[in-house]
């Protein structure tokens, strides 16, 4: 079995933060990191790299990720992720939060959909797949170039929130205004909750096939489940632990672990750990033990704000009983370099 870890935020994004990264017990990952050769590329979307596992551009994510939600196949139609968001202003910038920081219910999502709908049946048609990922399917195709979700969830921006280029931006300010207006969000604000006060227009682009990807995937993010669909292979929930994956007889499975990628998004310090040491446990460990027999090699890929993160390591490594490796902590302090930042 060759076996792919796609694992989002292995590292925690802040080296110095001792509270998080000191004393985290990781023997696996240290096993890993001390026999594996490590390579080190330009930072990139997770979901980019996870295009690749397929052999696809970075075009496309709507209509996969939209097919992974029902196993709606990909047509002619225009696809964009329409996910809802809040902005807020912090301290003279703009700081958009996705719907995995706060709270949407079905009924909300189905209303404002709704009206988006009747306001704006010029543009194109919009679907709630969940109350926190929804689509738009234009009438006629632009090209808008927008980083995925993950890339800008819980960050800071430029009032620049979409390409200007792009014929959707002006029609993006007639959105926020119609959705302030709307009366879901003056219930919610009357609650406290932040309100749905815009969209993410991002994953444009036409749904190339998949090739030369693996051929088994385990996830539960609906973007791989739709590319595995699309190239026809099995797409299996993400199980506990790796057993069922290195039972599964798969040659060239795919796992996507992405239990690390919410806690660092919302800055949950003490979720990222107890999610890496699951991790360490659940599959690092159990994948150890079985190096040489059921796994002949292994390839860990982390997109990481350091950049994205290659451990490949072969069978024959797990002899070199003299090699050490080092802790998250190390690894971290390491790859933000002298000055103690990640860059």
């Amino acid at each position: 079995m060759r076996l792919t870890l796609l694992v989002p935020e292995l590292i925690w994004p802040e080296p110095g933060d001792t509270q998080t990264l000191a004393d985290l017990a990781a023997p696996a990952f240290r096993w890993l990191d001390g026999h594996a050769d490590l390579a080190r590329s330009t930072a990139i979307s997770w979901e980019k790299s996870l295009l690749e596992q397929f052999a696809v551009a970075d075009a496309g994510s709507a209509a996969f990720r939209r097919l992974g939600e029902d196993g709606s196949a990909p047509d002619d139609g225009h696809w964009l992720c329409a996910d809802p968001v809040h902005l807020r202003f912090h301290h003279e910038r703009i700081v958009l939060a996705d719907a995995g920081a706060f709270d949407i219910d079905a009924a909300e999502a189905e209303a404002l959909v709704g009206a988006l709908n009747t306001e704006f049946a010029d543009i194109g048609v919009f679907h709630a797949a969940t109350p926190r990922r929804w689509y738009l399917r234009l009438h006629a195709a632009v090209d808008h170039l927008a980083a995925p979700l993950s890339a800008v969830a819980g960050r800071r921006m430029d009032s620049d929130l979409s390409d200007k280029t792009s014929p959707l931006h002006r029609w993006l300010n007639e959105v926020q205004m119609f959705l302030h207006l709307h009366p879901v969000n003056a219930a919610r604000a009357a609650a406290g909750k932040p309100a749905i006060n815009s969209l993410w227009l991002w994953g444009n682009g036409p749904a190339a096939t998949p090739a030369n990807g693996p051929d088994a995937v385990f996830a539960d993010d609906p973007l791989a489940r739709g590319l595995a669909r699309a190239a026809g292979i099995a797409a299996q929930a993400l199980p506990a632990t790796a057993d069922a994956v290195l039972d599964s007889g798969a040659q060239r499975p795919l796992v996507v672990i992405d239990t690390l990628l919410p806690n660092v998004l919302y800055e949950n310090p003490e979720g990222w750990r107890q999610a890496f040491a699951r991790l360490d446990t659940e599959w690092l460990a159990p994948i150890h033990g079985r190096l040489g027999k059921t796994v002949k090699n292994l390839v860990v890929v982390a997109p990481t704000i350091y950049g994205r993160l290659h451990w490949t390591l072969a069978a024959g490594a797990r002899w070199k009983f003299w090699k050490s490796g080092r802790t998250p902590q190390q690894v971290a302090q390491a790859l933000a370099g002298p000055q103690g930042k990640a860059s």
